[in-house]
């Protein structure tokens, strides 16, 4: 089995922006608007046309002169120019909205490496205090052992340590399928560019003070990449009416031809004009503005779910946070206080293994509920950062 590789968070996040498929997939959208625009700005194609033949003469009085035929031909259409602009600004605009559709493929792509990455964390921490809790078990068992074997003690409490011990050996066996599942989840994210055995170095300490709900709010709905990939949607479906009523008009073209016979040569100019009466694009044009309608009302969810998505984020920090001070302050402590009196009251047979192993089991819940505290803040802050309402950068 290879060494574990050491992956730090700003490595995580540099795989990810060049192996995750959704970064090539947005970009590759930016490319194909970007084309867009010169698809709408290019002049419609002149047509050409070529005939040739031979002429015969018919048995009549007056016969045409037999020999070569020869025809010319070309047309060019007339754009109207109000259609073209509005086509053009279409274009643009789709452009726009797909560069904000690849800042919040970037922002969740982040998020999605950054919520993987620390989960990785916590389950290696996980393992660990399994480990450590195991170990404390295995010497209770041992001392527990010692004492029975010396009449000190009877056999229930041996029975009793060795049902801990199992507990705490499968305790280890969970977390570190947990933690499998959670480095399996990180190389998907990164783009499994990388050998199976990572080794996440980083900690779940980030703290930060945030401003009042009311300016994040302000914050996130004047620039969250979504809220605006919306509102440049709406724009651009508004340009696309403007483009179908402009069609409505009719696109004429220059018309011109030349023609050789064996006893005369002649050439016309002209215009073709289409005429608009049996279609007067009023189905196109009511799915345009079907299309705005949508948009707008597409624009007005994303930004509930958005400033949904920010106050569940925000509550949850502060909840977390308020958590993992408490636990941090009081209860770890007192914990780890129990266990130790515990221990030495069992030493000096002041106390039974139960006391023991119910103080040892106390610490390990506060552990887990500390670890998963911890968790859910860093968990919040990177959701904040998502929306837009913080910065973490590569922390």
């Amino acid at each position: 089995m290879t060494a574990p590789e050491a992956l730090t968070l700003q490595q995580a996040l540099a795989l990810a922006e060049k192996n995750n498929p959704l970064m090539s997939e947005a970009s590759a959208q930016v490319d194909r608007a970007r084309a867009g625009i010169d698809t709408a700005s290019a002049y419609p194609n002149p047509t050409l046309e070529f005939l040739g033949g031979h002429q015969s003469g018919r048995p009549i009085s007056t016969p045409g002169v037999p020999g070569l035929l020869l025809h010319y031909s070309a047309s060019q259409p007339i754009e109207i120019p109000l259609e073209r602009r509005a086509r053009i600004r279409a274009s643009k605009l789709e452009l726009t909205s797909t560069e904000y559709f690849q800042a919040g493929t970037t922002l969740t792509v982040v998020a999605d490496v950054k919520h993987a990455f620390y989960d990785v964390l916590r389950r290696k921490e996980e393992v660990g205090h399994t480990k450590e809790n195991l170990a404390l078990v295995n010497d209770l068992r041992r001392r527990v052992a010692v004492r029975v074997n010396v009449g000190e003690a009877g056999r229930l409490e041996l029975t009793r340590a060795d049902a801990e011990l199992a507990r705490a050996q499968a305790l280890v066996t969970a977390a570190q399928v947990e933690l499998a599942r959670s480095q399996a989840s990180l190389r998907a994210v990164i783009g499994g560019q990388t050998q199976e055995n990572l080794d996440p170095v980083g900690d779940l300490q980030d703290r930060i003070q945030l401003p009042p709900f009311s300016e994040l709010r302000a914050q996130v709905l004047a620039a969250h990449p979504a809220l605006e990939e919306a509102k440049t949607q709406t724009a651009r479906d508004q340009a696309l009416v403007a483009d179908q009523r402009a069609r409505r008009i009719p696109q004429p073209s220059l018309y011109g031809e030349y023609e050789h016979q064996p006893d005369l040569t002649f050439y016309r100019f002209g215009v073709t004009i289409p005429l608009p009466i049996w279609d007067r694009r009023k189905g196109p044009i009511g799915e345009a503005k079907a299309e705005v309608t949508r948009a707008q009302a597409a624009s007005k969810r994303r930004q509930v779910e958005i400033i949904a998505a920010l106050e569940r984020s925000y509550d949850q920090y502060e909840l977390m946070d308020k958590q993992v001070q408490s636990l941090q302050a009081g209860s770890l402590h007192e914990a780890e206080a129990a266990v130790h009196a515990a221990q030495a009251a069992y030493k000096f047979g002041e106390r039974g293994i139960i006391e023991v192993l119910d103080a040892q089991r106390v610490l390990q819940g506060v552990r887990d509920d500390l670890l998963n505290a911890m968790y859910g803040r860093q968990s919040a802050l990177v959701d904040l950062e998502e929306l837009g309402a913080v910065h973490l950068g590569g922390k």
